[in-house]
């Protein structure tokens, strides 16, 4: 099937993917909402450096406070932890970048209305509307960006950056481009989406690039097809020492005790220094604060055999207490290295916490293209993270891929290799001529 391109929209199917944490190499004012033109462009491998985007520049944002961030901040929280839950398993490993997944939602949720809309507010704990919401993450963003360029030389590394990636063959309603643009810094960069695999290619070369090879491949094989449309990216990278570093000579093998009540041997790092310590009858939390005191890790450490307990009862007011019961200690603190990644499908987790419409087919994303064809097929998580005595690094991507509802249909497999009925009729009048059913073809 061929592209149409729409005076209101785009067509055919609709690809967002949102990387964050992932490492940027300057954002040129190109990137942030400078206009150029518009014509089409030979597509080579370095077409995406051909921009088509909202002539508006991204916006200066206002106070902390009058941008209401700390509501922001605290709706995130809260879908934090509801997140938390629903991805939550005994068996293995579990790391993600809410912060993400939120951003990429919320780019998404640009283009969200009626009911679609509020179902995702309540699910994500958007509490502002639109046009506070995405202020408020513009002004989150750009003073963690700020916070990032102004740190002390080796304390840490925080950058964040935003694209989009469309075909000069399609159309974008401007009010979603000028929104992008205005409060994500996201402009249009030009690839061939019908040349599928090579625009995927691409796409994950930015994005390896972006987070120092720590996410080499978000979008998985035929995640783009010849009727993707649009593709959005959001990039963040950190890597920050530690404050007061461990000493790698006192790092020494050592029992981890797992949840089975089994046990495994590992290095396990030790240090004594002032941290900010808590303790509640069966829990301890320690805060270690990255160099630069503007950024920490908070451990919290359930009594054994109370993990699970803990973990699935904690929310965002108990969390809130516990760091504000934090104080000043000398802490003798033993914890092991590690570097794990993590890769997620959000669908279902999302439609557990009431994000329903905009997986099927009352989904209203008519903000994006000017019609309600589109809804979200999958979303796509990764995340990286390595913890050693010098210090934390991370990286996590998140992809959210979108179709068209009158798109062509899945392919649906029949196979006939047990009892059936059979029918033979006149189509014309609905009668049915011949009835019967089939228990054993071979007799």
């Amino acid at each position: 099937m061929k592209k149409r391109c729409l005076d209101k929209g785009v067509s055919a199917l609709l690809l967002l993917v949102f990387l964050v944490l992932g490492a940027c190499a300057g954002t040129s004012p190109t990137e942030n909402g400078a206009t150029t033109s518009p014509e089409p462009v030979e597509h080579t491998t370095e077409t995406y450096m051909n921009l088509i985007q909202s002539n508006k520049p991204r916006l200066a944002p206002p106070s902390m406070e009058e941008a209401r961030v700390a509501e922001l901040v605290g709706g995130n929280t809260v879908f934090a932890l509801d997140l938390y839950q629903a991805l939550f398993s005994p068996q293995e490993n579990l790391f993600c970048s809410p912060h993400s997944i939120s951003i990429a939602l919320a780019m998404t949720y640009a283009g969200a209305r009626g009911e679609t809309e509020r179902q995702m507010a309540a699910a994500l704990h958007y509490t502002l509307p639109q046009a506070q919401l995405h202020p408020a993450f513009n002004a989150l963003d750009q003073a963690l960006l700020e916070r990032g360029q102004g740190a002390e030389e080796g304390a840490f590394r925080l950058h964040l950056v935003n694209a989009l990636w469309g075909d000069s063959e399609e159309t974008y309603l401007e009010a979603f481009l000028d929104s992008l643009a205005q409060h994500y810094g996201a402009g249009l960069r030009i690839v061939d989406l019908q040349q599928a695999e090579e625009a995927r290619r691409i796409i994950n070369q930015w994005v390896s690039q972006q987070t120092e090879q720590r996410i080499e491949e978000l979008l998985p094989p035929n995640s783009i097809d010849g009727e993707t449309a649009l593709v959005l990216t959001n990039a963040i990278y950190f890597k920050a020492s530690w404050k007061y570093p461990f000493t790698e000579d006192n790092t020494q093998e050592g029992a981890f005790f797992l949840l089975d009540g089994s046990q495994v041997t590992i290095p396990l790092m030790e240090q004594v220094a002032e941290l900010a310590y808590a303790e509640r009858p069966g829990l301890q939390a320690v805060e270690l604060p990255y160099a630069g005191d503007e950024l920490s890790m908070v451990v919290m450490l359930p009594e054994q055999g109370t993990f699970e307990a803990f973990a699935r009862g904690l929310e965002a007011g108990e969390l809130t207490s516990l760091l504000q019961e934090l104080q000043p200690a000398s802490v003798r603190l033993t914890m092991p290295r590690f570097r794990f990644d993590s890769e997620l499908k959000l669908k279902d987790a999302l439609l557990g916490l009431g994000m329903v419409d905009a997986f099927g087919g009352e989904a209203d994303f008519s903000g994006i293209d000017g019609t309600k064809e589109l809804f979200i097929e999958q979303i796509y998580h990764q995340a990286f993270v390595a913890v050693d005595e010098a210090g934390t690094e991370a990286a996590a991507a998140t992809a959210v891929v979108m179709a068209r509802k009158s798109g062509p249909a899945v392919e649906q497999e029949i196979r006939v290799d047990r009892p059936f009925l059979f029918l033979i009729r006149d189509r014309e009048s609905g009668a049915i001529l011949f009835l019967g059913h089939v228990l054993n073809p071979s007799l």
